[in-house]
């Protein structure tokens, strides 16, 4: 077993020429689409540009050894900005990178205790509603770049798209996105016009990250201000990689080992906390953008993590006079390319409960910028729909055998704290028969509320005098009985 997770560990990184060709181009292109949102969700944090670059340089290296989903990009961006806003606003920065630590240990311990397996709570039509989110978000985050700007700025979008979207068919030796940003970079420096380049969207980083300890007292009451920002980070940041993780999965075709996953990304966020940066995750719109663009392995990582370095640091002049309008172009491709857009038929296909399901993750996560309120919510609605419809499945048939006196009821179908109710609703209290029997071979109860109903129903018609037997119970729901209502089962 061991040699088996060794050979694909190895295989994960490389498997030949060709695919560490693709990982390390598909990787470049992802580091491209991650400069704008990382920026924009450092302004978001209420901190400083390098700050959020710096933590996803770091996230992206330590997660491209420890994480367990392959050409996956994690970074400094999404819901984890909106949580550390409020910390940062109430009492600084030093206190978010102590908050960062925290959320990362809490994540690691997330991991080692496997609790991964409570992602098997979201449906396929919540995952479906968090991706066509993104995509408006994703879309959504770039109008302002679009707003107040010269024709210039349109001209150079629709440039960029034409040449991701045109290059492809004559080539794919490199991808067109990479392609987009080197010809209209080019194209600026050579003819000056008056659009906006990545120097104005903040101040880049102008030497490496240094280790360091937060700046903080280390007493009861700093952990008190931090800790409840700590656990919501690392619960939103955990949410969305392992969302991140899923999409992955269904357009790779392969599996991944999602509690690894998440004790990696609170390694890495120990790690940026450590260096000066604020915490992440899974980055859905840059982890497609990889994926679609040939990255597979963990060097598509281990290269967005890199090539981010480099870029903010040895090639910033450079960087800095890169357009603005071809970053747009490749986070629109991205959202066009993440939005499921075989969706807006299945609405009218499948059944009604999904489609509400699917869309309102997406209305909650639009409407709030949130992604695990929207994921929350279509977990919530999810279960509810879903207990709704069990509990319709419960039935109970009611018979008489004039002979013996004796009153059968039959139950069938899950009883619990849904359909509990129900089925003690179904009971003659006041039974004129001297023998109720109720059988229980078709049903099982799940619950202490399921217990309870039974218990009240024969309890009352006991005190009736009627005499009550219960039949049927299978070993679990007798074991049920046994410890919440020993006494059911005599007379």
């Amino acid at each position: 077993m061991e040699q088996h997770a060794l050979t694909r560990y190895r295989t994960e990184w490389f498997s030949g020429f060709n695919d560490l060709r693709r990982d390390v181009l598909a990787g470049m292109v992802g580091t491209f689409a991650l400069i704008p949102e990382v920026i924009a969700f450092s302004f978001v944090a209420g901190v400083d540009p390098e700050v959020g670059l710096f933590a996803s340089f770091i996230i992206g290296l330590v997660i491209a050894f420890t994480g367990g989903r392959p050409a996956m990009i994690s970074g400094a961006a999404g819901s984890v900005a909106l949580v550390a806003a409020a910390l940062v606003a109430s009492h600084g920065l030093q206190y978010l990178l102590m908050a960062t630590l925290l959320c990362g240990l809490i994540q690691i311990v997330f991991g080692l205790l496997r609790l991964d397996v409570l992602m098997r709570f979201v449906s396929k039509s919540v995952r479906t509603g968090f991706v066509n989110a993104l995509a408006i978000l994703i879309f959504s985050a770039q109008v302002p770049q679009m707003l107040g700007v010269t024709w210039h700025t349109y001209a150079l979008i629709a440039a960029g798209l034409g040449i991701i979207y045109l290059l492809p068919r004559l080539t794919t030796a490199v991808p067109s996105p990479l392609i987009c940003i080197v010809v209209l970079t080019v194209f600026c420096m050579m003819v000056p016009m008056p659009v906006r380049d990545v120097a104005d969207l903040g101040r880049l980083p102008e030497a490496l990250p240094t280790l360091l300890w937060p700046d903080v007292p280390l007493n009861l009451e700093t952990l008190g201000i931090v800790a409840p920002y700590a656990l919501a980070m690392a619960m939103v940041g955990l949410l969305e990689s392992m969302m991140t993780a899923t999409v992955v999965d269904d357009l790779t075709e392969t599996t991944s080992s999602k509690a690894r996953e998440c004790t990696g990304l609170g390694l890495a966020n120990v790690a940026a906390g450590m260096f000066g940066g604020i915490a992440g995750c899974g980055m859905i719109g840059q982890t497609v953008g990889n994926v679609r663009f040939g990255g597979r392995g963990r060097v598509s990582t281990l290269t967005a993590g890199l090539f981010l370095l480099i870029l903010m640091v040895l090639l910033r002049p450079w960087v800095a006079q890169v357009p603005v309008a071809a970053l747009v172009a490749i986070m629109i491709m991205v959202s066009i390319e993440t939005f499921s857009w075989s969706s807006l038929q299945d609405i009218a296909r499948h059944p009604k409960v999904s489609s509400t399901v699917m869309l309102a993750t997406v209305a909650v996560t639009v409407i709030t910028h949130n992604l695990a309120l929207g994921v929350a919510v279509g977990v919530l609605l999810s279960g509810v729909f879903f207990a709704f419809k069990v509990m319709r499945l419960m039935s109970v048939r009611e018979s008489y055998d004039e002979a013996t006196g004796t009153r059968t009821y039959t139950i069938s179908g899950q009883v619990f704290f849904a359909s509990a109710d129900a089925m003690a609703d179904s009971f003659d209290l006041r039974d004129t028969a001297k023998t109720v029997r109720i059988d229980l071979t078709g049903a099982h109860l799940w619950d202490v509320t399921a217990v309870g109903a039974l218990e009240g129903v024969v309890t009352k018609m006991r005190r009736h005098g009627i005499r009550v037997e219960v039949i049927g119970l299978n070993q679990a729901s007798a074991i049920l009985v046994d410890r919440h209502a020993p006494l059911m089962q005599e007379g």
